[in-house]
């Protein structure tokens, strides 16, 4: 704020002034609209500033609803995109134990004999207890007979379980607390919900029962360096995937007892030759007993029978959606679709036993349905599709329509489709009129409509 003061003019001063007032006109219009403002400026202050004020006192912006509008609903992501008939469906994410904000109270920090001399007040300070535990590399996933997911932290070095049913408990078994845990990868669970996991570092296999107490180790004499972990319940076979050994390792899942390997390593990771293999990474078991593979380094899957017989192989070396850029984990579906992470391209394959690719989905992101370093995959009993990612830590899952139930789906519509037709038919017959010549009728219309096909939709994404 401007501010004068005003003196009173001495003697023959005021006639000096005003003579060059008025002989110099100028003067007059000059002087008059500053000494306007000027008072302006002293007695109105607050006028000035309105625009100011207003502008403080808008009304404050309801972060809530901001929030709701700003994010959409994840129910509905669904692959491939309506109205073709969904295959795959977003369910759910984890990233480690629940944050409560109450653990984050507040202290007085400690006041040094300086500072009470000085007569300073103790600042504020964070105290935290009783940290949640939250992903930060995780690699190896699993799924028990009750819907519970198992996911490996690596950095954590820890084995996350998940309920589904209650998000809000988590339950660990951690490295110092249940067994020494190094650097654990892959993860597999049999029949009886025994949890095997795989430790690179230490060279074997831990094997936990339900109440997640450390029973067996095994493989170290056989190991280099465990990834993938896959079980055969019906042949007791546990399949190891030795990316130190580029081989696969065989054992019997309930003796533990080393049997044979599968594949031979190539010599300096130049070989593509059936049944060789360059760091593989993943394994996986379909209902007939066959394995596959994901030859890690060679970009692509080979594929082998119980007996360990090479059968086949695909994939290739690039960026196309069926072309392969590292793939790491590997799953099979009820229905024999082979799901397979890509982990250098951040997506999730789905292909045929003939190597057709059926559906991709993913890409680089934090969104849902998107990955950061995806490793992991597992297919759980009610089709549940589990997806890990190693930077930073999460668990993605998915929901797997069947064949069967896509099936069903084309059905309903066709039906609907069909009593739509039949409705505005006899509709039109009772108004005794009918389509124009040479143009389409309402049921032709609805015949010629496209019809979603279940395995042409998954096959066209």
């Amino acid at each position: 704020m401007f501010s004068f003061a005003v003196r009173p003019a001495r003697k023959g001063h005021c006639g000096r002034g005003s003579k060059a007032l008025r002989s110099n006109p100028t003067n007059l219009w000059v002087a008059a609209p500053l000494g306007l403002i000027c008072l302006l400026l002293f007695f109105c202050p607050v006028e000035l500033h309105a625009g100011k004020k207003k502008a403080d006192s808008a009304p404050a912006v309801d972060a809530a609803n901001a929030r709701t509008r700003a994010y959409f609903d994840i129910t509905k992501i669904v692959w491939p995109n309506p109205p073709a008939i969904p295959r795959i469906a977003f369910k759910d994410l984890y990233t480690g134990e629940k944050v409560d904000p109450s653990l984050y109270g507040k202290h007085k920090g400690k006041q040094t004999w300086m500072d009470r001399l000085a007569g300073a007040q103790p600042d504020d300070q964070m105290k935290l207890t009783n940290i949640p535990f939250q992903l930060i590399r995780t690699y190896g996933v699993g799924v028990d007979s009750k819907g519970n997911i198992y996911a490996a932290d690596q950095a954590v070095g820890a084995v996350f379980v998940f309920d589904p049913k209650n998000k809000d408990h988590v339950e660990m078994i951690a490295h110092g607390r249940q067994a020494s845990l190094d650097m654990i990868g892959g993860v597999a669970l049999d029949d009886d919900d025994r949890l095997f996991v795989a430790d690179s570092k230490l060279r074997h296999i831990l094997v936990f029962n339900p109440k997640h107490e450390a029973i067996a180790s095994f493989g170290t004499d056989d190991l280099v360096r465990p990834g993938g972990l896959a079980i055969d319940r019906e042949n007791r076979f546990l399949y190891v995937a030795d990316t130190g050994n580029d081989v696969v390792d065989v054992f019997d899942a309930d003796t533990y007892k080393f049997l044979r390997k599968i594949g031979k390593p190539s010599r300096k990771h130049d070989q593509t030759d059936p049944g060789t293999f360059a760091d593989p990474e993943g394994v996986a078991v379909d209902k007939d007993g066959n394995l596959y593979v994901t030859d890690t380094l060679n970009d692509r899957v080979e594929m082998f029978d119980a007996d360990g017989e090479f059968i086949s192989t695909f994939g290739k070396n690039g960026d196309g959606p069926a072309d392969f850029e590292r793939p790491k984990g590997i799953a099979v579906d009820c229905d024999g679709h082979i799901w397979i992470v890509d982990a250098a391209l951040s997506m999730v394959k789905v292909f045929n036993r003939q190597g057709q690719l059926l559906i991709y989905f993913g890409g680089v992101g934090n969104y849902p349905g998107q990955f950061m370093g995806p490793w992991g995959i597992a297919i759980g009993p009610s089709n549940e599709v589990v997806v890990s990612e190693t930077f930073p830590g999460r668990v993605q899952v998915f929901r797997y329509i069947t064949d069967a139930e896509a099936a069903a789906e084309k059905a309903r519509r066709e039906s609907e489709l069909e009593k739509r037709a039949g409705s505005t038919g006899a509709s039109g017959a009772n108004a005794g009129s009918g389509a124009p010549a040479g143009g389409p009728s309402s049921k032709g219309t609805a015949a010629a409509s496209p019809t979603p096909d279940p395995k042409k939709d998954f096959a066209a994404q």
